[in-house]
């Protein structure tokens, strides 16, 4: 077996079972005032055009689990801007426990968010240099090394600081392909990954009909007989060659069409080697491939002082929204579904609805109140004036729904015992156990019994006690191709074994061991890890 290079670290072959958590709206904190009724209502997997933008409130590795089997597969663009672990917090401990407990973090996270893109989807991760060298071999190891796209490097300040050895003025931005392949030809045939035109340089000298051009070089690299050979300036007569190494862009017979048709220009003045008019009117649906280096953005103090006005307080090193509109410009079009699950001061849904794309934005503790849900109830309204408003004449609309994270399902009581937790009531417990059991919750209106569906199979949970006639009763109603999965506190013994299409399993017993139901802080939040015990040397 050929070796594996792969990133390794304490903890990493700690597999965590994350509780899936049920998703609980807050109608008091949603925010559909300027939603209208055409605009549809909630997610339909069916029918992904009906879908609310959502706001979630709480521990985002709980969150995302709570999305996965929901939204896999339909996420267009990932972005994220995770904790830098800039190693202050860590100040008490060794070089290897503070990268290990970051980066077995960070893996937990990256694999759902992986299980949610889109087969055309990527992901933006923005990182400074503490953890960006070993986020890129960590998501080699996550996407697979043929599904990196780029390293984009942001010139995120402009000042210097004269108190370091060399000053820290760029971000990077790691992107990753699903599938690379498809990335590519959407690339090629020009649906994504293309940017705006710079049309600073293009210029009209002659007065061409058909408007501004710029002149690229006529020449191309590689050797290639018939594309090599001589052209003669017309306005001094001097004759040129393909420089050393490279030949002409096409054949002598092309070359001639595109001089009669005025496409052919030898400098500014005439007196240079061929070039190419490349008119402004031909590549603007194009677009443009962009470079790896983004210094023409705002910078975090731009994003500042745009974060200052909307906000009571400030916000740390807020991304800019051109930036960020930047990303979805590459890698969406509009409608699309766009998640940030570290959402902080809310750049990623405010911009994305701007842009009519829908988004999943998950941010934990009070940010979700103070900066989110405030920044984003200024956006619909309109009040928002900053960052991207004015360049895509945004004018408010639209709308979310707040959401929080369901408390665990599974509890213990005074004795010992695991028993369902007591704050769930009857519609809470039906659709976590459909979560549970892999379900999708969507109660039907003539068979009480029918709570979720998996094709031809649901699921029923009940607190009641299931006795035989009980069963027989919902037998009768069932078709020969359907089946049922009964999930309740109590039965009658040997009742499982009455019907082939129902299995009945009890609850809280049928969940013991599937997660860890009790936990709800998963965070990143570096300044409060857990103690580690030094080892003897």
């Amino acid at each position: 077996m050929a070796n594996k290079l792969e990133l390794t670290w304490v903890g990493k072959e700690n597999e965590i079972k994350v509780e899936p958590r049920i998703l609980i709206e807050n109608p008091a904190l949603s925010n559909m005032s300027h939603k209208t009724a055409e605009q549809a209502s909630l997610f339909d997997i069916e029918n992904p055009d009906n879908f609310e933008n959502m706001l979630i409130h709480g521990d985002n590795l709980l969150a995302l689990k709570a999305l996965e089997s929901k939204f896999a597969g339909q996420v267009k663009c990932i972005y994220i801007d995770p904790p830098y672990n800039t190693g202050a917090a860590f100040q008490d401990y060794d070089d290897g426990v503070e990268h290990s407990i970051w980066l077995n973090l960070m893996y937990q996270r990256l694999l759902i968010l992986k299980n949610l893109m889109h087969e055309d989807g990527t992901i933006w991760i923005t990182l400074d240099d503490n953890e960006a060298h070993y986020a890129k071999v960590l998501c080699d190891g996550v996407w697979g090394r043929k599904n990196f796209i780029a390293d984009v490097i942001w010139n995120s300040r402009k000042s210097v600081s004269n108190d370091a050895i060399i000053s820290l003025n760029t971000n990077h931005i790691l992107v990753y392909a699903t599938d690379i392949d498809r990335i590519r030809q959407k690339s090629k045939s020009n649906e994504l990954f293309k940017g705006p035109i710079d049309d600073s340089k293009f210029e009209n000298p002659d007065n061409d009909p058909r408007g501004p051009w710029v002149a690229d070089p006529f020449d191309a690299p590689n050797l290639r007989p018939n594309l090599t050979y001589p052209i003669t300036n017309p306005k001094t007569g001097v004759v040129y060659y393909p420089p050393k190494g490279r030949c002409w862009r096409t054949t002598p017979e092309k070359y001639q069409e595109a001089l009669a048709d005025n496409r052919i220009v030898f400098g500014k003045t005439g007196d240079s080697k061929p070039q190419m008019k490349r008119f402004l009117s031909e590549c603007q649906d194009k677009g443009a491939v962009l470079t790896t280096l983004w210094a023409d953005l705002d910078t975090t103090t731009n994003a500042t002082k745009h974060s200052q006005s909307m906000f009571d307080r400030s916000f740390t090193n807020p991304k800019p929204e051109n930036l960020i509109a930047r990303v979805l410009t590459l890698a969406t079009k509009p409608g699309d579904l766009v998640l940030d699950s570290f959402l902080g001061s809310g750049t990623t849904a405010a911009v994305a609805q701007k842009m009519g794309r829908k988004w999943i934005g998950v941010e934990m503790g009070d940010q979700a109140y103070d900066f989110c849900k405030v920044r984003l109830d200024k956006v619909i309204d309109g009040s928002d004036q900053g960052g991207i408003t004015k360049s895509v004449n945004w004018k408010g609309g639209g709308g979310y729904r707040f959401y929080e994270l369901a408390p665990t399902l599974v509890v213990t009581d005074k004795f010992g015992n695991h028993i369902i937790n007591k704050e769930y009531n009857a519609d809470m417990l039906a659709a976590a156990m459909a979560l549970q059991e892999g379900f999708t919750y969507c109660p039907d209106d003539t068979f009480y019994w029918k709570q979720g569906k998996n094709e031809n199979a649901y699921i029923f949970t009940t607190t009641s006690h299931v006795t035989a006639d009980y069963l027989a009763s919902i037998h009768s109603e069932m078709q020969d191709d359907e089946y049922l999965v009964i999930a309740c506190k109590t039965y009658d013994s040997g009742i499982e074994k009455l019907f082939k299409n129902i299995t009945v399993k009890k609850i809280p017993q049928v969940l013991l061991g599937r997660c860890e139901f009790g936990k709800n802080d998963y965070s990143l939040n570096i300044v409060n890890m857990p103690t580690l015990e030094e080892e003897d040397e």
